[in-house]
C-alpha cells in the first residue's frame, strides 16, 4: 500500500508518520517544514515542503504534481483547516480515497471565527472518504458541521504503557507541561499555585510545582511567578521526551486547564505514568476522567487554587492515589496506546481500499 501523508510540520504529524510507516509499503509526505531525522522511516519516499497558508494558492498544484508522480493508493490528511483545503483541491476529480483526521482546534475553534472558516471546514469534512476524531464530543461537532461518510473515534496514543509506578516513592510534585500559550492558561495554574504556597496548612509545605514546556508566554509566566513571590515553582523549558517521562513519573498530580481541547497526548501520558489528573471542564476530558473518581474536573478555573489543594491532599494519600492510578492505566491500555491505534488507522485504510471504486469518495 502506498500512503501519501499530508500534515503541518508538527511533532504530531511526524510521530504519526513514524508510527504508521510499518503498516504500509511506501509512505510519502507533504508538510510545511523539515522532517527531523529521528522520524525518518525506512520506507519513506518523497518529502515535499509546501506553504499551507490560505494565500499559498499554488500549493494544491504542487500536491497534485506529487500525487501524479508517486501514484498513492490512499491519502491521509491531518487537520480540517487550510491543510485539508489545499489537499481537497489537489484531489478534486480523482478517485483516490482520503482520510481526514481532526486534531481539535481545527473543528472546535476555527469554525467559530467567521462564516468563511466554518464553510471551509465543513466542505473539507464533507469531501473526505472518512474522518477520525480523538473524542466522541469532537465527532459529534463534526457531524453538526457536515455530513460524514464514515467516522472513527481513536487517538494517536502514548508510545507505550510504562511500568507500574511505585506510588509511595513519588515525591510531592505537581506537573504542568502544556505549551505556554493563552489557550492553555498556564497563568491560571501559577496563580492557583500561589494559594497553595500561601496556605499555612503544613500538609502543603512539601509540595512543588514543575512547569515544563515553553512558548510565547514563558517569560511573562516567570515574571508572574516572581511577582507572586513563589519559591516552589520550577520552570524547565522544553524538555526531551525521555526527560518529560521522568517528570510524569515523579509527579503525583498533573494539571491542565486549557480553554479548548480534544484528547491530549499529555493527558494519556500523565494517566499512564500514574499522575492524578486535574483538568478543565471540557467534553473530551469527561470521556477520560470521572470527577472525584480517577481525577478531578475543575468547573471554574478562577477557583483552581481551592480545587488544586483538595486534590493535593488526596494525591498525598498513597492508597487513594494508587486506586486512581490503577483505573487510569487500564483506560490508557484499552484506548490510548500508540501502536494499537496505528493498527486501527491501517485497518481504516484497508477498509476504504476494499470499497468499490465508486463508493470511495
Amino acid at each position: 500500500m502506498k500512503l501519501l501523508l499530508i500534515g503541518s510540520a508538527s511533532v504530531h504529524t511526524f510521530r504519526y508518520l513514524a508510527g504508521i510507516a510499518p503498516h504500509v509499503d511506501e509512505i510519502h509526505l507533504v508538510t510545511s517544514g523539515e522532517l527531523p531525522a529521528r522520524y525518518h522511516a525506512a520506507n519513506l519516499g518523497r518529502v515535499l515542503q509546501v506553504d499551507f497558508s490560505l494565500k499559498a494558492l499554488a500549493t494544491a498544484g504542487k500536491i497534485a504534481g506529487l500525487i501524479d508522480a508517486v501514484q498513492p493508493d490512499i491519502v491521509h490528511v491531518h487537520q480540517a483547516n487550510s491543510v485539508a483545503w489545499h489537499a481537497r483541491r489537489a484531489l478534486a476529480g480523482r478517485k483516490l480515497p482520503w482520510l481526514l483526521t481532526c486534531w481539535g482546534s481545527d473543528v472546535l475553534l476555527l469554525p467559530r471565527q467567521n462564516r468563511f472558516m466554518k464553510h471551509l471546514v465543513a466542505a473539507n469534512l464533507a469531501a473526505a472518504s472518512a474522518v477520525t476524531s480523538d473524542s466522541l464530543h469532537m465527532a459529534a461537532v463534526c457531524r453538526e458541521l457536515a455530513p460524514i461518510r464514515r467516522m472513527d473515534v481513536l487517538n494517536f496514543g502514548m508510545d507505550a504503557l510504562p511500568p507500574a509506578p511505585d506510588v509511595a516513592a513519588k515525591p510531592l510534585s505537581v506537573l504542568s507541561c502544556r505549551l505556554h500559550k493563552p489557550l492553555y492558561r498556564i497563568d491560571a495554574i501559577v496563580r492557583a499555585w500561589a494559594e497553595v504556597e500561601a496556605d499555612a496548612d503544613a500538609r502543603f509545605a512539601g509540595w512543588t510545582l514543575t512547569v515544563a514546556a515553553s512558548g510565547d508566554e514563558t517569560e511573562s509566566l516567570k515574571t508572574l511567578a516572581a511577582s507572586l513571590g513563589l519559591a516552589r515553582v520550577h520552570f524547565t523549558g522544553f524538555v526531551a521526551p525521555e526527560v518529560l517521562a521522568g517528570l510524569y513519573r515523579d509527579a503525583r498530580v498533573f494539571v491542565s486547564v486549557p480553554k479548548s481541547d480534544a484528547t491530549s497526548i499529555s493527558l494519556l501520558e500523565a494517566m499512564g505514568h500514574g499522575c492524578l489528573p486535574v483538568l478543565s471542564n471540557l467534553p473530551a476530558n469527561l470521556e477520560w476522567v470521572l470527577d472525584g473518581v480517577n481525577g478531578a474536573i475543575v468547573e471554574d478555573v478562577q477557583r483552581l487554587g481551592a480545587a488544586l489543594k483538595t486534590q493535593l491532599l488526596r494525591a498525598a494519600d498513597d492508597a487513594q492515589l494508587a486506586e486512581a492510578v490503577a483505573l487510569n492505566r487500564r483506560l490508557v491500555a484499552e484506548k490510548g496506546l500508540h501502536q494499537h491505534n496505528m493498527q486501527r488507522f491501517a485497518d481504516i485504510y484497508r477498509d476504504l481500499l476494499a470499497l468499490p471504486e465508486g463508493n470511495r469518495r
